[in-house]
């Protein structure tokens, strides 16, 4: 039998907080940038220059030290903080009353989506 060396990455679902700065990436309050990474709508999101310097929060794992894999859009991983509350990044067409998470255009009328930080604990109840 033959053996072959394993390299495991930690896959456990970590958070990060910080200025969300380009690369996309976070500043964290130590100083360190972690660059972001995640799926298409995701860097969207991490991409949106209405989030530019955002205090920042995202759920996911490390892929290495300096790597952040961010969880797919639909795991509703993507926070902002505003006046010390932890807001769900989502958007919102005021025309057709859609939210969804991810900036463009509403796919009803295909008017521009306005930012609009919610509570988590709410945006289900909508």
């Amino acid at each position: 039998m033959l053996a072959v060396p394993v390299f495991a990455i930690d896959t456990k679902t970590a958070s990060v907080r910080g200025k969300l700065i380009q690369g996309p990436a976070l500043q964290t309050k130590d100083g360190k940038q972690v660059l972001l990474s995640g799926d298409d709508p995701t860097m969207l999101v991490l991409r949106d220059p209405r989030l530019a310097n955002a205090d920042f929060e995202t759920a996911g794992h490390y892929s290495d030290p300096q790597h952040f894999e961010v969880d797919p859009i639909h795991t509703h991983a993507l926070f902002v903080y505003q006046n010390g509350k932890k807001l769900m990044v989502t958007y919102w067409c005021d025309v057709c009353y859609i939210r969804t998470f991810a900036p463009g255009k509403c796919w009803c009328c295909q008017g521009d989506t306005k930012l609009d930080p919610v509570d988590p604990d709410t945006v289900d109840k909508q």
